[in-house]
């Protein structure tokens, strides 16, 4: 399939449209009736609705009793929601906290420091303002920066600015693909599955691994438009740091948006594609969105753990029987990624 080179229109920075005072958002995007969030909460939902919350300090516990719950616990959500919060997971606090700045910073320089950075739809690396390609979308209430951490990085193509942007990215990546080690392994338990299954489905050391770093200005007219449209994630895992005090994460559960409530220091975890494929759709990859603040700007960090691109993805054999055959046929994770590139995030049914 042919990618454009360049974007079909010119860019917008949705940081510029915001900061520049203005009191109604342009029409590129305002979303139709049926896709604007209600930001009043009403009777029909559960104000405190979440999506379950994860301990994982006893995840490798010498005591079989206090690990054996853990994997229930994590894997009932995998069933379940296709998410969760997660404490405990080992991960530095401090970095977490100094990483989401150093972005934060980044989003905050002059536009035309950031500018150098700019991306194209060939690749998505780089400073960007839209995710598909299609002349006259509708567009989202958002900013990014997308780059690449495995099976190869290039800093060069990461921020000089800040000076520690780079080094942080790279000890965070560092930590963020170990503890998605750590989480495969409990996925995989969870399932009845030895627990380097799904590692080894994902190319065992050989993984591919992205960041997206979201930026989601402040908006004059949030029930008129999304910070990102409804979509499940096509990769394999998704690592979410929120913003610490702000939220805006939606998950779609019995046809209903929860607005997720971010717990100090957790990650959010949710279950992609290629692992609802893996596992035969026992492990839910769940429709969500982003909703936007009309008082405070947000930034958060996608961090996607993936299969190797050229590795034939398929439902495990264990997971496969008469009475539930397999659901998906074998594609690579490239193939499957370019039969939604040029729609952007598309939104998929995963009940």
């Amino acid at each position: 399939m042919n990618c454009l080179q360049s974007w079909p229109e010119p860019v917008v920075r949705v940081q510029s449209l915001s900061e520049s005072g203005i009191r109604a958002i342009p029409d590129r995007y305002i979303k139709p009736l049926s896709d604007r969030p209600d930001l009043k909460v009403g009777p029909e939902i559960d104000e405190n609705l979440d999506i379950p919350l994860v301990d994982l300090q006893n995840l490798f516990s010498q005591d079989p009793t206090l690990r054996e719950e853990t994997l229930r616990r994590m894997s009932s959500a995998c069933r379940d929601w296709g998410f969760f919060q997660a404490v405990n997971h080992g991960v530095s606090h401090d970095l977490m906290r100094r990483t989401r700045e150093v972005w934060r910073d980044f989003f905050n320089l002059p536009l035309e420091v950031k500018q150098e950075y700019a991306n194209a739809p060939t690749t998505y690396e780089g400073y960007g303002s839209r995710l598909g390609v299609e002349k006259g979308a509708i567009l989202d209430w958002s900013d990014y920066f997308f780059l690449h951490y495995m099976p190869t990085m290039n800093q060069s193509k990461w921020p000089a600015q800040p000076p520690s942007c780079r080094e942080l990215v790279a000890e965070y990546g560092a930590e963020i693909v170990k503890l998605g080690g750590r989480l495969l392994k409990a996925m995989s338990s969870g399932l009845g599955l030895k627990e380097d299954h799904l590692q080894n489905a994902f190319g065992g050391d050989n993984i591919g691994a992205c960041l997206r770093v979201n930026f989601y200005p402040k908006c004059p007219q949030p029930d008129l438009t999304l910070g990102l449209s409804p979509h499940s994630d096509p990769g394999g895992m998704t690592i979410l740091l929120p913003d610490h005090d702000v939220a805006g994460l939606q998950v779609r559960k019995n046809g209903k948006w929860i607005t997720v409530k971010p717990v100090p220091d957790a990650f959010i975890i949710n279950v992609g594609d290629q692992i609802k494929i893996l596992t035969n759709a026992i492990y839910k990859s769940v429709e969500h969105r982003v909703i936007v603040n009309s008082a405070k700007d947000r930034v958060s960090l996608a961090f996607f753990y993936n299969p190797k691109s050229d590795l034939l993805i398929e439902p495990a054999k264990e997971l496969v029987s008469k009475d539930r055959p397999a659901l998906y046929s074998p594609m690579t994770y490239d193939k499957y990624r370019l039969l939604i590139r040029t729609k952007g995030i598309c939104s998929k049914s995963t009940s």
